[in-house]
């Protein structure tokens, strides 16, 4: 069982993040204008990424990601049962994701660890006044944000299209550790802590 599995099955009696994610994501679109997917590249904290590659990488050297192939397909089928933590909206209706694909996960020379993956719209479609999607956890158990540095990006996209990052700040890693485990034990199943604390992406098209 990968990591995540055992931590997402931990449930909402033990919200309090012990895993924290720095996310990376791109729209893709296709050559007729249209959404096709979304890639997230999520880097792992520095706990997470030495379990992740214990036992595999020899002498000081990188894990491969050969080595990482089976953790990285547990980790992703582990995600589907929570939507891969990648929600959307095209003019306020929800928009399905199908199975993911272009998986891997790989040890950096930082030795922290990235899983890759692309999560494909079901159906393909023409941004509308406001395509929007988030990344969380819905029981903030693992702690997203969004890279500071070109933290989403387009592929592909007519011109004219822009993004923009808005709503809450999510908590620094320090601020989130300082939370107390009664705070979150408290939270309700329905809190959805995780989305209040998420940036929202705009995606605006001519």
């Amino acid at each position: 069982m990968s990591l995540l599995a055992l931590l997402l099955g931990a449930g909402p009696a033990a919200a309090h993040p012990h895993v924290w994610v720095t996310a990376h994501e791109d729209v893709i679109f296709q050559p007729d204008g249209k959404i096709a997917a979304i890639r997230n590249s999520w880097i792992f904290d520095d706990m997470y990424s030495a379990f992740a590659v214990q036992g595999l990488a020899k002498d000081g050297q990188l894990a491969t990601k050969e080595q990482l192939a089976p953790l990285a397909k547990t980790n992703v089928d582990s995600l589907a049962e929570f939507g891969y933590f990648t929600f959307a909206k095209n003019d306020g209706a929800k928009v399905d994701f199908g199975p993911p694909k272009d998986y891997s996960l790989e040890e950096r020379p930082d030795k922290l660890v990235v899983l890759t993956f692309t999560v494909p719209l079901k159906d393909p479609l023409v941004p509308g006044k406001a395509f929007t999607f988030s990344v969380y956890d819905p029981t903030f158990f693992v702690d997203f944000s969004l890279a500071k540095t070109a933290p989403v990006s387009l592929a592909g996209a007519p011109k004219g299209c822009s993004i923009s990052v808005l709503g809450a700040n999510p908590l620094d890693v320090q601020d989130a550790k300082q939370l107390s485990e009664a705070f979150y034990q408290n939270l309700s199943p329905g809190a959805n802590f995780g989305m209040k604390l998420a940036d929202r992406v705009i995606v605006a098209c001519p």
